[in-house]
Order: structure tokens, then sequence, then C-alpha cells
């Protein structure tokens, strides 16, 4: 945590006001009805204590949303309901009946050049696809790498190249890194690998293939299945939004929060706007906020010392647009998503969603999902609906998955702020902000990934609201920013983990790699300022 600010406002040297109770005239209001802020409801309903949910947005769920179009149900991203959490595990079957649960088999797989290749990679599926000349190459690249390896392997490239060669690199690793963060490979950090890629040098997978009795332990796996909701995650934030209406605790959606007054050391009320145009104030006891932490403190009212104004408008964001194929079933496949490493397409993932959940889609029928890793504004991100549908349609014909002129309809879902994005000054922001609330507005407690910045799965999101409540209720001093993803979450363990808004080097962490920025020059989308819309909470 960095020192008290020297330029903090004058009313936080006054003596902190006196906390106000927790009654109907001072809820604690929850900003943003995705898994963190329903999370919160539902534990704050279950004790009788009042509370009301303002939600941007005309959908519960955040990015664990259902999007249903025509009848067609879309998960974004993919959610698998898995958990090391117990109590994030039992949460889950409160709210939804175990009927409403299906296990579901986990299968991904990489797409090359016509050919598919397990995930994680194996090297024996790997070195049979690309054919035994290609498999010499890479077989002597991979020795080169051993004899002389890159002199610099801080990076994403050099550590990768020396460890599987320069050409398993280029075939499986750079485009898809590329795709997925719109940065070069050699501007990601090293770190970033360990947590994305199996544990295992060629030579160990290469050995592991051919003696499968040796070595077993020495490379972990993933989960093989995974719960789902029949209709997919959203279905249980709708349910758990029926569930804390039914206790008294009003979810508004399309309210957006504007300002959130403060005053000595805590916040006081905050002030939404509804669809209409009209404000509203709702005096507060506490705020539990899953808003994206930058807009957090902008909404600040008085505002923020101008040293906390641009820590927070210097964070930044990975946007994700998703573009669903109806197609016949036919083109059915049975992985949960495809990672698509070709060059000459755009398209970054696609999802069948029919293999998520009989129940997402229609007889006889299938929908593809074809993920687009953007930047908010950039160009794709403001391509027009019917040019990504026929974009879509042409990269499934190019890649050979669909004959473009069987799809049979298509639609378009955008997704702002879905990854916080780690460039190497996102840690000193965070701890900024988190210190800014720490002693001007003690009763603002961020969760949640955007809430918290932090690439956290679902379930994490939903503990650190649990652990929040607990914290309000019974006054207990659980650290939030200790929650993250377990080893069993990765391919490898042993990673560093971010917790709070400093570093340690315990444990793993769903980090997203953090990026040099200067090196991607002042044009870059992740550089522009943000835009006037961006300054607004």
């Amino acid at each position: 945590m960095s020192t008290h600010d020297e330029d903090r406002t004058a009313s936080s040297d006054s003596e902190p006001v006196t906390e106000r109770a927790l009654d109907a005239d001072h809820p604690v209001v929850i900003v943003g009805a995705g898994p963190a802020g329903l999370t919160a409801a539902y534990e704050l309903t279950k004790r009788d204590a009042p509370c009301v949910v303002l939600e941007a947005d005309d959908i519960v769920g955040g990015i664990s949303r259902t999007v249903e179009r025509d009848g067609w149900r879309f998960d974004i991203g993919g959610h698998r309901f898995f958990t090391k959490v117990e109590p994030v595990e039992q949460l889950w079957h409160e709210i939804l009946p175990d009927e409403d649960f299906m296990m579901r088999p986990r299968m991904s797989r990489i797409y090359y050049e016509g050919k598919y290749y397990d995930y994680p990679l194996k090297a024996s599926n790997a070195l049979g696809n690309l054919g035994i000349i290609e498999a010499v190459r890479c077989v002597l690249s991979y020795i080169w790498a051993r004899i002389r390896p890159p002199k610099d392997q801080t990076t994403l490239e050099g550590w990768i190249v020396a460890r599987f060669g320069v050409r398993l690199y280029e075939h499986f690793f750079k485009t898809y890194n590329e795709k997925l963060w719109g940065v070069p490979v050699n501007e990601l950090p090293a770190d970033f690998a360990a947590q994305r890629i199996k544990n295992l040098s060629l030579f160990n997978a290469v050995l592991n293939a051919l003696l499968p009795k040796r070595n077993q332990k020495d490379i972990t796996s993933l989960i093989e299945e995974f719960q789902y909701p029949k209709f997919g995650p959203g279905m249980m934030w709708e349910a758990c939004t029926d569930q804390v209406e039914a206790r008294g605790c009003k979810v508004h959606l399309q309210t957006k929060v504007v300002r959130i007054r403060h005053e000595a050391g805590r916040a006081t009320e905050v002030v939404a706007r509804d669809a209409t145009g009209a404000e509203t104030a709702y005096p507060c006891s506490h705020v539990v906020s899953s808003m994206p932490i930058s807009s957090l403190l902008r909404a600040m009212d008085p505002p923020v010392p101008e040293r906390v104004a641009a820590a927070a408008a210097d964070l930044k964001y990975r946007d994700f647009l998703t573009v669903a194929l109806v197609v016949p079933e036919e083109y059915s496949f049975p992985d949960n998503w495809i990672y698509v490493h070709s060059r000459e397409v755009q398209v970054g993932r696609i999802q069948n969603f029919g293999s998520w959940s009989p129940y997402l889609v229609k007889e006889g029928r299938t929908c593809l999902g074809l993920e687009y890793f953007v930047f908010e504004g950039d160009e794709t991100w403001n391509r027009p609906d019917d040019e990504l549908v026929e974009q879509a349609k042409r990269e499934l014909g190019i890649l050979g998955l669909v004959d473009p002129a069987r799809v049979e309809a298509g639609y378009v879902v955008r997704m702002p702020k879905a990854y916080p994005f780690y460039d190497q000054r996102y840690k000193d922001n965070v701890a900024v902000l988190v210190d800014w609330l720490t002693h001007d507005a003690a009763n603002v407690h961020p969760v949640g990934r955007n809430g918290m910045h932090r690439y956290n799965n679902q379930d994490h999101s939903m503990f650190t609201a649990m652990l929040t409540v607990e914290n309000i209720l019974d006054g207990t001093d659980h650290d939030v920013w200790e929650v993250n993803v377990e080893e069993e979450y990765h391919e490898e363990g042993g990673a560093s983990r971010t917790v709070g808004p400093t570093l340690r080097t315990t444990g793993t962490g769903r980090d997203a790699p953090v990026i040099r920025r200067e090196a991607l020059g002042p044009d870059h989308p992740i550089n522009r300022a943000p835009a006037p819309a961006d300054r607004e909470a």
C-alpha cells in the first residue's frame, strides 16, 4: 500500500463521520448486477440486511450473462462452472436446483492449417499433424534452441523459443497471443507463459508420449468435465435476481451510477441516472462496487486529487465481440471452443454453443460463436453488424469449417471491458486507487473482475463479494485481494500472483500479461486518451 497522499482532500483530514447504521434508510448500495454484485446482494438478503442494486445495462449477469436472440442463447466468452472454493460451489446450488445443472465434457483444440491439435499442446499429436518433414525441422529447431538459447528470455517469445524452438513457437504461440492482446508477442512478459503453457519442455513431452507410465505426475491436466446451467450462465444470475428481489432488494436496470458523494472519509450517497435521464440519490451505509474501478474513482464527488484521477484514467481494457452464426447441425464439433491460430483470419476462438448445452440451440442446427478480441472504438468494434456477420461467414469458409452459403442467420454481441489490460503501470495505478479509497471512502468496497481490475474467474469474483459481506456485517477483516485462482486452474503451478495493490510471488494467479505500453507507439488504441464517454462512470 502506498503512503498517505499529501494531496488528500481537506475533508479527509477531519475526524471521520459516524458510521451510519445499516437500515432501510441507509442500505448497502451495490453497483453492478454481475456475479460479484448479485452474490453480494444474495448474501446480504440471506441475513435480512437491506440493500439495493444499480445496474447500467438492461440485463443482469455482466460478462456471465446469457444473451438471447430469436430463441438462440449465447454464452459470451464461455463460462465453465468449476471451482475449488467450496462456499461458491454451495452457493451455486443454493441459487439453482441440481436438476438445472448439466455435467459437460471439457474439450478444446487448436485449429491450424486445416488440422486440429490437442490443447494443452501434446508433442506427439502436434508433431504427427505437422508431418514428418516439418516434425524433423521442429525437433532440429528445438535442439538448436537448447544449444543456443535466446539471450533475452524475459519476453514470452524468448521464453517459448528456449523451450520449444522457433518453429513450434511460430506455429502454435505467436499468432493467437497477438490476436488476443493486440500487441507483438515480444512485448509480452515471460512470466505470462508459465500461466498459459503446459509444464513441459519438448523433450519431456516426447518422452511422456512414448513412455506414458513415466512422468505422468509431472504434467498437470486441466479439468475433464464441468457443471453448466442448461440455459447458460445467465440462468444463474436471472434466478439470483428473482430471489434477492423476493427478499426485498430491488435490482434497478438501466440505472447508471454518475456520482458517489463522500465526506470525512466515507461515502454518503450514490447518485444514479435511469433510462429517462432522471437522477436519484441513494443514501448508503456501504457501497459494494463491481463497476470498473477507474469509473468508480471518476464518479467520486468531490473529485479525487489529480494524481488519483490520472491513475484511474491510465487503467485500460481489452474488449471483445462475438459474431454468432446459425448453421446446420452437420457443421457441429465436440469442442466447447476452438483456438484459431490461422493467420489468414481475424477470429481468435470459435465456440460451439451446442457443445456447451443442447438447450442453447435448436433441433437440427447449432450456433457457432466467432470471438474477436478488439479495443472498444477500433475499426472492428465500430464495423456495422451486417459487415461483421459477412466477415464471420467468410472466415468460416476460409477455414474450411462451414460453407458460408449454409449460414442461416447471424447476430453480433459486443462486450466492453472484458479483460483488464495489464501493462507495466497497472499495479501502481491500482495501488493509488485502493489507497485513496482506504483513507477517503473506507466504506466503498471494490469486488469482482473489473471492480478490482483483476483477471479473475467468475467463482473468485463471487468469493470477493462473499468475504466483503462478512466484513460489512460481522466486522471481519478479510483481505479480498488475497482471493485468486489456485494452481489447479493452470497448466503449470508456481507462477507469481498479484495480491492486493502489491505483488507477491507466492502461489499462482490468473494474471493477464504485463505489457510495456511505450513500445506500442502513441497511436495504438491502448495509449489513446479516454473518450469523453469513458470519463463518465
